[in-house]
């Protein structure tokens, strides 16, 4: 392996760029700011050169299609979504959208014109294009994966409230978002109190894009990096230092822990109140081993309908949601919310306008209930919160009967 030192200069544009060669290829990669027209500029200066053979971009392929090709949002198939447990992840990729256009009717730019602008100019030119980055879903679950229950959910209630927060963005957000990361500063000050999370939102990034270069199959030996400057050193570090083979460290960093099929909190709640039930009833006798059976069913339907009534679910999947909703502890891999989604999708299914609209309606509350795509992500949520609320309520009425 044949391994230069790193040179940081002032690139196109007076952008920074540091330029790497390894194994006989000549990586510059050059730092933008995603809300930044010099960026733009720099971007076209640097193609413009006719030096590169190739082209990167911090791009994955959902983030491509979404600044190129906005209508691909139509082609979205949510049923997948919900059976693949994805709502989660699209829920937070929503949230970064809404953060964006906010962003770019603040400033009159669009954030990530400039990786637009690099991948535009690639196709024109016919050069190599690749997208670098790591899915937008693969590192928000592998970031709630590293967090403390309490942590994860400050970080869906950040999230959440970013969807509909209609103030400007600070200007300390702005510059902050001109030295670093979009993903960094979507999730606000979160990532810069928890070192977790800003290990997985940059630093493993940096080691995957760097990877992701070294991975070049094409034949290419001068590959131009357009990157936000916040990930210039680490990247370059990780292209100078790093000897793991590339396809098994992208490999690590894009994997999800699975969930075991019967968590301990699934078990031992299922038992707990099965249990419970089962002692009132042996005791107690036939009445009251029924009340308590009773108090399981009612607070577990009820408050799951309540879910489903407060994202406005059509009558048919609220009722799905709650009918399947006692059982919650007997199929923990089904909750009541892909019930409710599912039949909700059926009868109200979206259609194109919805999608090309969603992206605006995302950034308010109105605009949520208003389009069915995002409708059908509030159900499915709410539905499994009110199943979550209506377990933990029957458990605390039970064993309240039991021990008065």
């Amino acid at each position: 392996m044949t391994d230069a030192p790193a040179q940081h200069t002032a690139g196109f544009a007076g952008q920074p760029v540091i330029e790497v060669e390894r194994d006989g290829v000549h990586y510059t990669l050059l730092g933008t700011a995603h809300v930044s027209r010099t960026s733009i500029e720099a971007v076209h200066a640097a193609i413009d050169s006719g030096r590169f053979d190739a082209i990167a971009v911090e791009l994955d392929e959902q983030r491509h299609k979404a600044l190129t090709q906005p209508e691909a949002l139509a082609q979205l198939d949510l049923v997948k979504v919900i059976r693949e447990k994805k709502v989660a992840p699209f829920a937070a990729n929503l949230a970064l959208a809404a953060y964006q256009r906010r962003l770019a009717e603040q400033l009159g730019i669009e954030p990530g014109a400039e990786l637009k602008a690099a991948a535009t100019e690639a196709a024109a030119r016919g050069l190599p294009l690749q997208l670098i980055d790591r899915d937008v879903g693969i590192t928000f679950r592998r970031i709630l994966q590293g967090l403390r229950w309490w942590d994860r959910m400050k970080l869906v209630g950040g999230v959440a409230g970013s969807l509909f927060a209609r103030e400007d963005v600070s200007e300390d957000d702005i510059e902050r978002l001109k030295e670093g990361d979009m993903l960094e500063s979507s999730f606000g000050e979160f990532a810069r109190d928890t070192p977790s999370l800003f290990a997985t939102l940059i630093d493993e990034r940096d080691q995957y894009m760097a990877a992701k270069l070294r991975e070049r199959a094409d034949g290419a030996t001068r590959v131009l990096a357009v990157v936000g400057a916040g990930h210039l050193k680490g990247m370059a570090r990780y292209l100078r230092e790093e000897t793991r083979a590339p396809a098994t460290l992208t490999a690590a960093l894009a994997e999800v822990r699975q969930k075991r099929r019967l968590p301990w909190i699934t078990l031992t709640l299922l038992a707990l109140i099965a249990g419970g039930i089962a002692w009132g009833w042996y005791h107690g006798g036939h009445a009251l081993g029924r009340d308590l059976l009773l108090q399981w069913v009612a607070w577990t339907c009820g408050l799951t309908a309540l879910g489903a009534l407060l994202a406005g679910a059509n009558p048919l999947s609220l009722l799905a949601g709650a009918l399947v909703a006692p059982f919650k502890p007997f199929r923990p891999g089904l909750p009541s919310g892909m019930f409710s989604a599912l039949v909700e999708l059926r009868l109200r299914k979206p259609a194109y306008p919805d999608f090309l609209a969603l992206r605006d309606d995302a950034q308010t509350l109105r605009g949520w209930y208003r389009n069915r795509v995002t409708r059908v992500v509030l159900v499915f949520m709410l539905t499994n919160l009110g199943t979550v609320a209506g377990e933990w309520m029957a458990g605390a009425r039970i064993f309240g009967k039991l021990l008065g």
